[in-house]
């Protein structure tokens, strides 16, 4: 331990004695360390960013897509059949028919809105408050009547006062109840979950000039009952189609799991190449420790004379290329912290370095300064202190 204790005393008297030499030499590891800090760092917030964009859709949503052809199609009626006959899964169905289009009041206009076709329980399944007036109805539905339920975006963009139920709204040159508000679910800003409008389905199936929805968006009563709601679609879709090719079954949490996957992956690799520079930067350490021992050879030699054996001398520059490399780490992961926080703010994100990769980065420094280290310090072990003495 003693060993120890005068090896940290010696290579931390050296550190200070050249500061600048000493910092350049962290400089590659501080690069290094904090490259891996920041890109995990991002990429966690991306992943974050893009999870929660799904979530909003509902993690206990599966999402059906169809073609129908002239033999066999699937209809709004078989979908709700479906549903039913398994209702212990389903908590419900709506068929979902989506279009952009021109939104108009007065002189305020906006193009590309997305305009959706739902059903009259979508608002139940998905779990949205009405904040005033009402969600679109049955008899809407069979009526194909031109009403509209808009998100607190379309309230605040074209009107100037909150009580707009019962005022008029132009979509693609056509007039448009609105009959109903939802709750604010995010900010109230342009693409957000307040930038909405829903019609009856059957509305705009006839705006999108189709006769029927070919996409239907199912809600389980949970996650745990998605790969259940999943095998039934597809038994029941099968035995409609007779063909697998002919409809898609896809829900948010397998998707979910696919985005952490990829992104995983690419947190791996930009991680990897990243960490090319710590390689970089341990070999720089072992040059300069091997300057170090060509420097100190005399050093070398005294202190063998005076008793120490290979070990001491081998632990001492050991310990000197560790905490070189080790405080150059601490500095990276800092310096990293630091800029993951505030690039994570400017794009948006809740990025921050995870405790991961604050460990395995900090491990890996310290790894990297004994590793290279080491042979450095096993020839300043072997010289001989006689020729050592005699260097100038």
């Amino acid at each position: 331990m003693r060993r120890f204790f005068q090896g940290f005393k010696l290579a931390f008297r050296s550190i200070r004695s050249n500061k600048m030499r000493s910092f350049l030499t962290m400089l590659g590891m501080i690069i290094g360390v904090a490259s891996v800090i920041i890109l995990t760092g991002l990429v966690n917030g991306v992943t974050n960013y893009l999870i929660e964009s799904f979530s909003d859709m509902g993690t206990n949503m599966i999402s059906v897509s169809v073609t129908n052809s002239d033999s066999r199609s699937a209809s709004v009626d078989d979908m709700f059949a479906i549903a039913e006959e398994n209702s212990d899964i389903f908590e419900g169905v709506s068929p979902s028919v989506t279009g952009s289009y021109t939104v108009k009041k007065g002189s305020v206009s906006e193009t590309g809105k997305t305009i959706t076709g739902v059903a009259e329980n979508y608002y139940i399944i998905q779990h949205i408050n009405i904040a005033d007036g009402r969600f679109i109805g049955y008899a809407d539905i069979t009526g194909r009547t031109k009403v509209c339920v808009v998100g607190s975006y379309i309230v605040d963009t074209f009107f100037t006062s909150d009580d707009v139920v019962g005022e008029t709204i132009k979509i693609d040159g056509d007039e448009y109840t609105i009959v109903g508000i939802l709750d604010e679910q995010a900010d109230s800003t342009s693409g957000s979950a307040d930038d909405c409008i829903y019609i009856p389905y059957s509305t705009a199936c006839r705006l999108t000039y189709t006769s029927e929805p070919s996409t239907f968006t199912f809600a389980t009563f949970g996650t745990d009952y998605i790969t259940k709601g999943e095998n039934a679609l597809d038994d029941a879709l099968y035995e409609i189609f007779k063909d697998e090719s002919m409809y898609t079954v896809t829900s948010m949490s397998s998707l979910i799991s696919t985005i952490e996957s990829i992104t995983g992956i690419l947190s791996s690799v930009l991680a990897g190449i990243a960490g090319i520079s710590l390689l970089v930067a341990g070999i720089g350490i072992m040059n300069i420790m091997l300057v170090s021992v060509i420097e100190r050879t005399r050093e070398i030699g005294i202190r063998k004379a005076l008793g120490a054996k290979r070990a001491d001398i081998l632990i001492q520059f050991v310990i000197e290329a560790a905490s070189i490399s080790s405080l150059g780490g601490l500095l990276g992961i800092l310096f990293g912290a630091v800029v993951t926080v505030n690039v994570g703010d400017y794009f948006g994100l809740e990025a921050s370095p995870s405790i991961s990769a604050i460990i395995v980065s900090f491990c890996v420094s310290a790894g990297i300064g004994i590793f290279f280290g080491f042979m450095p310090a096993k020839r300043a072990a072997r010289l001989n202190p006689i020729d050592a003495l005699k260097s100038e």
